[in-house]
């Protein structure tokens, strides 16, 4: 299995589809599994940057478009649906090619995750029957950190990391951290991971946000918007969210369109704290997109696979 990582706007799709079509030469199948928390949505296309269908060159994509953007989705269930896709694109005697920019997922998926101490039936109900702002509060004093980036409307992940501290006594973003500290990584995986210099993925992410406008982005936005067609969740989706808040009269596109480009260069900045992470997986190429044209990923790519 090849793992293929890196920033928004990277290159990391079309690698993967190169890099599949190299090994369908050699007489090799490849598939491709996304690994990407809001191309699951039905209709977010243009602004989740999901590869049109006819850049696929006829590789088989799974997990895209697996879910109703009203609907919650999770690491947990993509974890899950994706080492069921790997198996059966392994049973097919092909060879399965992962890629995507939620790096939580990557992660998942060559390390697992923290488990933690059994759910507490009686916890859960206690911690369920507070009213929003109570629970919010509570998470704040017991687990700053786990607030910091757990939305407020997730109930699931706040009520688990309340459930961890009153179990453990410790808060579970500590937890975490202890587990993120240990390199692991998996026998079967090998990661190839694309860096680009921060001026450089500045300029491709504002080119990109161009591009994404240009393609209809803002009707894509307004139409789900418009018959409530965005979860809690899925509002919060780069590019969604920002535009959301010009169709709701506190913005305008323009305006919009220039935060669309500044939280994704600022994503683009969390992502590289956990590319440095990711560079401590056994088994990690990693290539240099600043000396390294982009025609020789591909092979790079197959270098990398195990």
């Amino acid at each position: 299995m090849l793992v293929i990582a890196g920033a928004t706007a990277a290159g990391k799709s079309a690698l993967a589809v190169a890099a599949a079509l190299r090994l369908r030469e050699r007489g090799d199948p490849a598939e491709i599994v996304s690994a990407d928390s809001m191309q699951v949505f039905r209709g977010m296309d243009i602004g989740t940057g999901k590869i049109p269908p006819d850049e696929r060159r006829s590789v088989p994509h799974h997990l895209l478009d697996i879910r109703d953007p009203t609907e919650p989705f999770s690491v947990d269930e993509w974890l899950a649906l994706a080492e069921r896709a790997i198996a059966e694109i392994r049973a097919r005697g092909a060879t399965p090619i992962v890629v995507g920019g939620s790096l939580l997922y990557v992660k998942a998926l060559l390390e697992g995750m923290f488990e933690g101490p059994p759910a507490d039936p009686a916890l859960r109900a206690e911690f369920e029957a507070m009213t929003p702002p109570e629970r919010r509060a509570l998470l704040e004093r017991a687990d700053p950190d786990a607030a910091a980036r757990i939305h407020p409307n997730d109930l699931r992940r706040t009520v688990r990391a309340l459930e961890v501290h009153r179990i453990t006594g410790v808060p579970i973003s500590e937890h975490q951290r202890q587990w993120d500290a240990t390199p692991r990584g998996r026998p079967d995986a090998s990661l190839l991971g694309i860096e680009w210099p921060i001026e450089a993925i500045n300029q491709r992410i504002n080119a990109r946000v161009k591009q994404m406008i240009e393609r209809g982005l803002v009707d894509e936005a307004r139409s789900l918007w418009a018959r409530a067609g965005l979860g809690p969740q899925a509002r919060e989706a780069l590019g969604y969210k920002q535009l959301i808040e010009a169709f709701e009269g506190r913005a305008t596109i323009d305006d919009a369109v220039e935060q669309i480009k500044i939280e994704t260069r600022r994503f683009a900045k969390n992502q590289r704290t956990w590319l440095r992470r990711l560079r401590l997986t056994p088994r990690s190429v990693w290539i240099d997109a600043a000396v390294t044209p982009e025609a020789e990923w591909a092979s790079n790519a197959l270098e990398a696979l195990p």
